[in-house]
């Protein structure tokens, strides 16, 4: 098991930035709590990661794309051996056309029980196929995790998964990662039931604080905040939010370039609206806060519900899919595949996702919804409910993005809905309306105005109406496995054969 990080004393939680000296104590106890930790060297990575093609670095790639307002696509994927990861990194490059190449680590790694993610990587290797639900980067060390960057031409991502991110974080980047997804509000409330998300916020301060030292070394690294993994509907205005703060919170420790997530609504006005909607709100606090130099590009994620299990129905999502990252202006779409309802999928279909979603690019290639009133007023709509809560949290925190988000979810102001977190509410509910809009049907505690709730209410009831469902939770249970069902249910034999026009 890995050894914890034993503080004697706890330092009291702040937005501000690790002093330097704290952070070379932090680091030195980080890195023993494993044996691969002794391999990092960050003199010796920083000296690697110069040596690299400039192509294969992320923080570049971003850049440029947001410049040419091109979108990347990303799919996801790790497996339990070097010679699987390897194989299904050149098939995503190779046959999916992928522009990042990620590599998803294993559960055990997420919650750092490392000594089981090294028992299935054995066995992986004995019966000859993976064991794992990703790639065991810890156990791996800095000369595995290079065997992987090397066998890859393009920018690589590691895909964490945890609120646990510090030796991950500190072997992937030392082994020529250049982009590490995680944040420390959004993970935390995703992914963990007892961990406390104050202890989440360090955990990414810290990492964020890593991310700082490479670049004061004259090495840029992108780092990401993942958006919302808990297999619900999102509204648009909660994910902002947290992009907001998970944003601040890394630009306070002196990242530069950092991406943001939004899970797809599914509505390409509601999903274009929320891409530029969520960049532009938080360079508009970034600025609040003075930091007017981070780089905060989009990406938008595939539907991060619940999927069919027929295949054609997830073809459609997954195009669909990029289409909405396209005419949204995102710079990547991260990607599923048609087997998202069974399980890991295989690089064959990982590959023929990312080929769908990048020939929807291809066709959606230009198109904006600028001045469409639809967009202009829901992009306006959002803004309206993402203001007053995180003014409300930078209030109650004293202006602290770190001591607000606490306090804000200990009081509701803060919620996220059906989150597994303990210290999280989860009283907010949202439904998909008649028009197929994610709305807000209970705020829970959460300060949205009233005359907002209005709209999403009157929304709402046109769908109970329609469908005649009570107004009530039942609209947001259904809304959780709509995406789900079958045609046959969502959209039935619409005429007649003795109603048909001459009959």
């Amino acid at each position: 098991m890995a050894v914890a990080l034993q503080r004697k004393s706890q330092p009291e939680l702040s937005g501000g930035p690790i002093p330097w000296d704290e952070f070379a104590i932090l680091r030195r106890e980080n890195l023993t709590r494993w044996p691969t930790g002794a391999g990092v060297d960050i003199d010796e990575a920083v000296a690697y990661h110069k040596l690299m093609p400039a192509h294969k670095s992320l923080a570049s790639a971003m850049r440029l794309a947001a410049q040419k307002r091109m979108c990347l696509t990303q799919p996801r994927g790790g497996f339990g051996t070097f010679a699987m990861q390897i194989e299904l990194m050149q098939a995503l490059e190779a046959e999916g056309l992928a522009d990042i190449v990620p590599t998803t680590t294993d559960s055990y790694t997420r919650n750092e029980r490392f000594g089981e993610a090294a028992k299935g990587m054995a066995e992986s290797e004995t019966v000859g196929r993976s064991m794992l639900n990703g790639f065991p980067i810890v156990n791996a060390g800095v000369p595995g995790c290079r065997k992987l960057v090397e066998a890859s031409n393009r920018p690589n991502i590691v895909l964490s998964g945890t609120a646990m991110p510090r030796l991950t974080a500190e072997i992937a980047l030392a082994a020529g990662y250049t982009g590490y997804l995680g944040s420390g509000i959004a993970y935390t409330v995703s992914y963990t039931k007892e961990l406390s998300i104050a202890e989440g916020i360090r955990n990414y301060q810290y990492l964020d604080r890593l991310t700082a030292l490479y670049a004061e070394k004259g090495v840029e690294l992108h780092r990401r905040q993942p958006g919302f993994l808990t297999g619900t509907n999102i509204p648009p205005s909660i994910a902002i939010v947290t992009c907001i703060l998970d944003t601040l919170l890394a630009a306070a420790q002196g990242v530069r370039n950092y991406g943001l997530e939004l899970g797809q609504c599914l509505h390409l006005v509601q999903d274009a609206a929320a891409i530029a909607a969520c960049g532009e709100l938080c360079q508009e606090y970034l600025r609040k806060f003075g930091h007017p130099d981070v780089f905060t590009p989009v990406t938008s994620l595939h539907w991060m519900g619940a999927w069919p299990h027929d295949e054609a129905q997830c073809s459609a999502l997954i195009a669909h899919g990029g289409t909405l990252a396209a005419v949204g202006g995102a710079v990547s779409v991260t990607t599923k595949s048609t087997h998202e309802a069974i399980g890991i999928p295989t690089p064959k279909a990982n590959a023929e996702a990312l080929r769908m979603t990048r020939m929807a690019i291809y066709m959606a290639r230009g198109i904006r919804l600028d001045g469409l009133p639809e967009y202009e007023r829901e992009k306006a709509l959002i803004a309206r409910e993402v203001r007053p809560i995180v003014d409300r949290v930078l209030d109650i925190g004293d202006g602290d993005p770190a001591v607000g988000a606490i306090r804000a979810f200990e009081s509701g102001v803060l919620d996220i809905p059906w989150s597994p977190n303990r210290q999280v509410k989860s009283r907010v509910m949202p439904a998909r309306d008649a028009e197929g809009y994610i709305r807000i049907l209970d705020p829970g505690d959460v300060p949205i105005p009233a005359e907002v709730m209005e709209i999403h209410h009157e929304a709402l009831r046109r769908r109970a109406e329609r469908e005649r469902m009570p107004f009530d939770h039942s609209l947001a249970i259904a809304s959780v496995y709509e995406m789900s069902e079958t045609l046959e249910r969502l959209l039935p034999f619409q005429i007649e054969p003795d109603r048909c026009l001459g009959n």
